[in-house]
């Protein structure tokens, strides 16, 4: 696949988002840039504007559908759509479960939303004979996290859809990636519980990405160390994989 000329970032005011922007930055390709902190979002695409990219930006709320839809009907479509926003949640102390607002609201723009984009997009991508659908999940789609079990749910989800929609999509010149990095340091992890081990900037992550975009790789999972725990952890029996998550200091604790 040739380097794409034109894409959207969803999320482009987080940390891997941000890296994204920065490494795609050149001149000749257009960046559409989308993001909910304003000053953050301007700041950026004023960086890639001086790279030498043509940028554009969006603030539009992506759990509207209405408004999403709009927003997306009025897009100049890009070769490669990266739906990189996202949340995160965990039960705070002294509550026996995640607080179901913030759940539902982490399951709408984990899952729902870049679900709601393919749906959109996918089509003029098939009629247009070429484009790249980029989801991105984490490795712990691969065994739920006893501490986040909202975003382990939401994440092993868009990595289903997206594995699922690669297959639809294959014989129609649209290819599908599904993005599974495990910890990079940005806010958003900071404030996850537990151990972060093999934790690695954005900056490494948005080229390990960038690399399997460019490939058209069905699933992008890095660091190894970790991804290959994570994948044990799929193929362990359930109890054996539970028991070693408390040992390693994911359980809950006592």
């Amino acid at each position: 696949m040739t380097a794409p000329r034109s894409l959207l970032i969803t999320g482009a005011t987080g940390a891997i988002g941000s890296a994204l922007a920065r490494h795609y930055a050149l001149p000749g390709v257009r960046l559409v840039l989308h993001g909910r902190r304003r000053e953050r979002l301007e700041a950026l695409a004023d960086e890639c504007r001086q790279a030498g990219a043509e940028v554009e930006t969006s603030r539009v709320e992506l759990t509207d559908d209405a408004a999403l839809t709009q927003w997306l009907e009025q897009l100049t479509l890009p070769d490669v759509i990266i739906a990189n926003a996202g949340q995160n949640t965990h039960a705070e102390p002294g509550r026996e479960m995640e607080d179901w607002s913030a759940t539902s609201q982490l399951l709408t723009i984990n899952l729902r939303t870049p679900m709601a984009m393919a749906e959109r997009l996918a089509p003029r991508m098939v009629e247009r004979g070429h484009g790249q659908l980029v989801f991105i999940s984490s490795l712990a789609a691969w065994h739920g996290l006893p501490l986040t079990p909202s975003y382990s749910a939401s994440k092993a989800g868009i990595k289903a859809y997206g594995e699922a929609l690669r297959g639809w999509l294959a014989s129609r010149g649209v290819g599908v990636t599904v993005i599974m990095p495990g910890y990079v340091s940005s806010p958003m992890c900071e404030s996850m519980p537990g151990p972060k081990p093999w934790e690695i900037d954005a900056t490494r992550a948005a080229r390990r990405i960038a690399r399997g975009i460019e490939r058209n790789r069905a699933r992008v999972s890095f660091p190894f160390p970790l991804n290959l725990g994570c994948w044990s952890l799929a193929v362990l029996p359930a109890a054996l994989s539970q028991r070693l998550l408390g040992l390693m200091g994911y359980g809950r604790p006592s």
